[in-house]
């Protein structure tokens, strides 16, 4: 039969807010067609972009004349395999979220860029001999050479040259080569994974509970299986994973573990290194674009045996499947909150379906929706019920603290135990899920308050750089000597971590005292730092945010305290509650982890709470089974599927007006099962000055709700208002703010 001479049409999913995908005809210079997966770069309007074949065809929709070739192949073999690239159609499709943006979300930003598919090492920096004998103060005449003399000296390791180039005000490179001709400085490049220095450690032995859930995974190794794996805070869950890990690791094949912060990554790291001889990928926002490029390389390549990334890491791709990880999988940083608005726990459960491999789901206190699908016979579950070394629990306590007097948040009771425990030798944490000095800024006079001008917010003032900032979009301004409207002196309301570490020194000046957030440890390396100091004992008493509540193991810690329980009893957020129950539970296990018993103690004006109450009576588990069943009653998740619908613009009605018509658009379809709530304003109406509003569709079944996003998003760009405002929607959305 004679071949058609019509040319292949090239589907290509191309990086733009416009949904599906675009045909261009093949280059016409170029002798082989681009393979499926293969990056092509594209005219796209008046730009050259690089998109992804996702596709070929024989005809196309659009006229031929039309149709134009692409600009150049940058792959000669697929760049994404066809199970990755139907991954994140999948994605796409469920998400709502246009398949070009998607494709481009699972590629390091070099990639995007069109530069090689090359993994050729990471170039450092380092002092010669020379230039260590060498005063940076005899370079008078090259201030800038001098400074960067004096960065390398001061550096305890070897500098990366994207990361030199990151903390330099001007571009080093000028400076960075004289300094190299006058052999001063080296700079060579480095593999992009180290092998170990040292041989593995042998594992320790495994309690009984920890080997009957290594056998009853390592038994579904090679096809798919949902493993939730419940176990107590210090329970040994990492312990698990490293013995699984190994045995996948035996039989050639690759393994990809997924965290929900790049705090946890460098403590997990360690082990892993410690433990398995393989080299290891690591992948999160904190690396540099070239870091990441060698990485995802190896990891695609299969010359790493593990993969350990943020939630990104979830489109890793690899070369030999065999088993996926995510610990700490209720955690709400899973998700994706802008863009693409993924769960990665979720992406990593359907591609463990789609390649076949377990799939391993640890947490010591699992997300309502993941104890939903055990109890539907959907995941498996294991528990890990005590802790690993014979480490007993922590004693959990409510301090009422109802008409008592409070220093900063500190209540008396909680100050005499921690001094307590500080003369018995040991470390104290302490909780608080707010940063800065103070959450108001206030005129005790006149009632003036420091309010962000762009959002329906207090600004909250950060007294060591002297700055009222607003944690919402990020305004910053210096703080007033006086109140503008009377004149009078202003104070602080309310407690930060920073005022609460102030009050700390004052009270414990014989015990040094460590502050870990946000703000204290921007700096590369502040954190590594803090938490050395605090696992060597340098650092007596902890206090800090979420930072210090997740997967962190410090054995000294005797007591924890959470000093605001309150917060989350009486949110308009039905998750809410869910997450202070968990936080109180993550907190807690930072206690007692070593040979010596724990102590926690929860601050609280509720203590008759029904859910403190279950939660220090009963533990997680009773907590998890009565909220499931008022989730069950309310028809909420995991019960009920959720897709939220956001519109925000510069005037105050154009969201309102916008969202009241996709609703009418929606019940003019009569989807079957769907339910649409508002338009509301969001919690939070105007945020970075605009205007904000919510349209919540809830169905029973999750198809319903699909069925009906698929048939009516497509026509919103076309109603009356949508040019005046931003929307997107959410699926799935965690977070209703």
């Amino acid at each position: 039969m004679p071949q058609s001479s019509a040319p292949t049409i090239l589907r290509v999913a191309v990086p733009t807010p416009v949904h599906g995908y675009f045909d261009y005809l093949p280059a016409p210079d170029e002798a082989d067609i681009p393979a499926i997966g293969a990056r092509v770069r594209v005219p796209f309007g008046r730009r050259q972009v690089v998109g992804v074949v996702i596709g070929h065809g024989d005809a196309s929709s659009v006229p031929s004349h039309r149709l134009r070739p692409i600009g150049a192949t940058l792959d000669t073999a697929p760049l994404l395999n066809t199970p990755l690239l139907n991954l994140l159609t999948w994605a796409a499709d469920y998400y709502q979220h246009p398949l070009g943006e998607v494709v481009a979300a699972a590629l390091p930003v070099t990639l995007r860029q069109g530069k090689p598919a090359e993994a050729r090492g990471i170039e450092y920096c380092t002092l010669t001999e020379a230039g260590r004998r060498t005063d940076p103060a005899t370079l008078t005449r090259a201030p800038r050479q001098a400074a960067l003399l004096c960065l390398l000296r001061d550096a305890k390791e070897d500098l990366a040259l994207e990361r030199l180039r990151e903390q330099q005000d001007t571009d080093p490179r000028q400076s960075l080569k004289a300094l190299v001709d006058k052999g001063l400085v080296r700079i060579y490049a480095r593999p992009c994974l180290t092998p170990a220095d040292t041989p593995p450690a042998p594992p320790p032995e495994l309690n009984a509970a920890q080997q009957q859930a290594v056998d009853a995974i390592a038994a579904t190794l090679g096809g798919f299986t949902c493993h939730l794996l419940e176990g107590v805070t210090g329970s040994g869950k990492t312990e698990v994973y490293l013995q699984l890990i190994r045995q996948v690791l035996a039989s050639g094949r690759q393994c990809l573990v997924l965290v929900p912060e790049i705090a946890l990554t460098p403590q997990l790291l360690g082990r892993f290194r410690a433990r398995l001889d393989t080299p290891i990928a690591v992948l999160h926002s904190g690396l540099g674009d070239g870091e990441r490029h060698c990485a995802w390389l190896c990891a695609r390549g299969g010359e790493a045996g593990v993969v350990i990334g943020t939630r990104s890491a979830v489109f890793a791709p690899w070369a030999r499947p065999g088993l996926i990880i995510v610990d700490e999988e209720h955690d709400p940083s899973l998700k994706q909150q802008d863009g693409f608005r993924y769960h990665a726990r979720d992406l990593a459960v359907m591609r463990a379906h789609r390649e076949q491999v377990p799939v391993v789901l640890g947490s010591a206190t699992p997300a309502l929706e993941s104890l939903a699908n055990v109890e539907r016979g959907q995941y498996r579950h294991l528990s890990l019920p005590g802790r690993a070394g014979g480490a007993s629990a922590p004693r959990l306590k409510l301090l009422d603290v109802r008409s008592q007097f409070m220093d900063e948040g500190l209540s008396v009771p909680l100050l005499d135990r921690m001094q307590q425990h500080l003369e018995d030798d040991g470390q104290v944490l302490l909780f608080l899920n707010r940063r800065g000095y103070a959450p108001a800024l206030i005129c005790h006079e006149c009632g003036w308050v420091a309010d962000c001008h762009r959002c329906d917010a207090r600004m909250t003032w950060h007294a060591g750089v002297r700055r009222l900032r607003c944690h919402h979009c990020g305004h910053e301004s210096g703080v007033p000597d006086q109140c503008p409207d009377c004149g009078r002196p202003l104070a602080g309301r309310g407690q930060g971590t920073e005022r609460v570490e102030q009050a700390l020194r004052r009270h414990f000046p014989a015990w040094p005292v460590v502050r870990i957030d946000r703000d204290s440890t921007r700096r590369k390396g502040a954190l590594a730092s803090a938490l050395e100091g605090v696992r060597s004992g340098r650092h007596r008493i902890l206090v800090g945010t979420q930072m210090l509540a997740k997967g962190h193991d410090f054995p000294n810690v005797t007591l924890a305290a959470i000093l605001e329980a309150d917060q989350g009893l009486f949110s308009a957020d039905f998750r809410a509650v869910e997450r202070l129950a968990q936080t109180i539970v993550q907190v807690a296990g930072r206690a007692g982890r070593g040979t010596r018993p724990g102590e926690v103690l929860i601050q609280t004006h509720h203590p008759e709470h029904p859910l403190l109450l279950t939660l220090l009576g009963a533990g997680y588990g009773a907590f998890a089974r009565a909220a499931l069943a008022e989730r069950r009653e309310a028809r909420l998740p995991p019960y009920a599927a959720l897709a939220l619908l956001r519109a925000e613009a510069t005037a105050a009605e154009a969201p309102r007006l916008f969202l009241e018509g996709a609703r009418h658009a929606l019940e003019s379809d009569t989807p079957r099962g769907v339910q649409a709530w508002g338009p509301a304003p969001a919690p939070m109406e105007r945020k970075a000055g605009r205007y904000r509003a919510h349209l919540l569709l809830q169905a029973g079944r999750r198809q319903d709700l699909q069925k009906a996003l698929a048939v009516w998003l497509p026509g919103l760009p076309r109603l009356p208002g949508a040019r005046k405002v931003r929307w997107s929607v959410d699926v799935d959305p965690v977070d209703l703010q």
